[in-house]
Parts: structure tokens; C-alpha cells; sequence
């Protein structure tokens, strides 16, 4: 794996382990907290089964991830490069953070893995090509995934 992509799999993998930081305050029951905290949990896991799938498709460069990451989730995740070789990671909350920052780098990968296998599915441009990306999809990361990430 090249090494920019590895350091941005790395600081993206880092943002999702991040603590979500929910107050219960904000809750005033046990089971809306506690069902908030399983939503972004799952969030936490598709993220994570995103990060691996993208790590090891040598030709989706850090390149496409940055360029995925201008469109998807409506640009809200920035990836800048730093001065060290490193990258680092912006999140502009749209409601609030902790239900949203996992999903918005999940909707980031998606979009490289979509144009990944845009480029190279059968179809080309021609009508089909979205169905055979959501059954590649969910062959490879499963049906909850794909459901959501592929629509």
C-alpha cells in the first residue's frame, strides 16, 4: 500500500475511534441513550469494514479519497495535508457531532469505492452499472452496508 494512503487509512481510522462524546442530558432516558449509542456504534463498524476494503485496493490512491471527500456528505469531511507528510481531518458538524462524524467517513469511502468500481464494471457508463455496483457491494461488505452506503 503506498504510504499516503496508509497514513490517511490511519488518521481516518483514528477520527472513528474517537469517543462520540454524548451527553445523556441531551437524552433524559436510559433507552433513547442507549439506542443513540448502538446507531453509532454500527456507524463505528461499517466505518472501520469501509477503511479495510478500501486499504487494500492498491489502484484507490489518497488522492481519491481526498477527491471523494469534496462531494461526499456534502464536503463536510475536509482531509488537508500537512507539512510532516501527514494528514489531518476537519469535521463541520451539520446537527451534531457525535451521531454524524463516523457516517461522514463512511459516505467518504463509499464514494471511492462506487468510483472504483465504476471504472471498472461491464457496463461503462451504460444503464446497469449502479445495480451491478450495490450487488458487488453487498457481496463483498455485506447487506446492511450496502443498504445504506450504496444506495
Amino acid at each position: 500500500m503506498e504510504k499516503n494512503k496508509e497514513n490517511l487509512l490511519n488518521t481516518l481510522g483514528a477520527f472513528v475511534r474517537q469517543r462520540p462524546g454524548l451527553e445523556f442530558c441531551n437524552y433524559g432516558d436510559v433507552a433513547l441513550y442507549r439506542s443513540e449509542l448502538r446507531s453509532i456504534t454500527k456507524s463505528r463498524h461499517h466505518a472501520e469494514t469501509l477503511i479495510n476494503a478500501v486499504a487494500w485496493r492498491d489502484s484507490i490512491a489518497a488522492d481519491g479519497i481526498i477527491k471523494a471527500s469534496q462531494s461526499a456528505f456534502s464536503g463536510r469531511l475536509t482531509i488537508t495535508r500537512t507539512d510532516t507528510g501527514g494528514f489531518k481531518i476537519n469535521y463541520c458538524t451539520g446537527q451534531y457531532f457525535p451521531t454524524e462524524y463516523r457516517d461522514a467517513v463512511c459516505a467518504v469511502l463509499s464514494a471511492a469505492l462506487w468510483d472504483y468500481w465504476r471504472d471498472g464494471n461491464p457496463y461503462g457508463a451504460k444503464p446497469g452499472a449502479g445495480d451491478y455496483i450495490r450487488d458487488v457491494a453487498r457481496k463483498e461488505l455485506g447487506r446492511s452496508i450496502a443498504q445504506v452506503w450504496f444506495r
